[in-house]
């Protein structure tokens, strides 16, 4: 597998979200790697969007998505990190939401990490996705589009799937377009009611 390159992410963020889906996230470990499939995505904007991180302008904690694509950028809402990999054509602001995985490799580790036994509840929203592959701050600002480091996203066998969209999750204000994107059908995808198919 080849991991996607800069200029996949150097477009609007929500054809990158719309693109990641189905695409193989890979975490490395110490002596262990574990991968899932990407099956559930919002993207986010800069200063005109209400739910973004970018809303309120420029500052320390969010200037990642000013910058370079392809990086991590990683918060904390409500106890819980948040992965998310900056996506934004050149000159612009934005930032695309992992919201849900489709364990492929190292599930008992992921089970062990999350403390259940579920597998449709070890990577089935982004909190809990950060907690099975144990990433953290740690990992912010690190550069997705190189294979050896601890977050890499890569091609995947190509594969027929439909895409449902829908207003993004738990966000006060929200703008008119449909930013959350999912695999249908999928089992790990965080929640499926109220969806439009695209």
């Amino acid at each position: 597998m080849n991991p996607l390159p800069k200029s996949f992410y150097e477009r609007d963020p929500a054809l990158v979200a719309r693109e990641l889906l189905g695409k193989t996230l890979v975490r490395r470990l110490d002596r262990q790697t574990v991968s899932g499939k990407i099956v559930e995505t919002e993207a986010y904007y800069g200063e005109n969007d209400p739910a973004s991180k970018a809303y309120k302008g420029r500052k320390t904690f969010n200037e990642l998505m000013y910058l370079d694509v392809g990086k991590a950028f990683i918060y904390m809402v409500h106890g819980n990190w948040l992965l998310n990999i900056v996506a934004h054509p050149k000159g612009g602001v934005g930032a695309v939401l992992i919201r849900a995985l489709e364990p492929i490799r190292g599930i008992e580790v992921m089970k062990k990490n999350r403390g259940v036994k579920d597998v449709y509840a070890l990577t089935s929203g982004p909190g809990r996705l950060t907690k099975a592959l144990n990433i953290t701050k740690k990992q912010n600002g690190l550069d997705v589009t190189k294979a050896e480091n601890e977050i890499a996203i890569f091609e995947a066998v190509a594969e027929e799937f439909e895409i449902c969209t829908s207003h993004r999750i738990g966000v006060k204000r929200d703008l008119p377009k449909e930013l959350r994107f999912y695999i249908k059908g999928n089992k790990f995808v965080s929640k499926r009611e109220n969806l439009s198919i695209d």
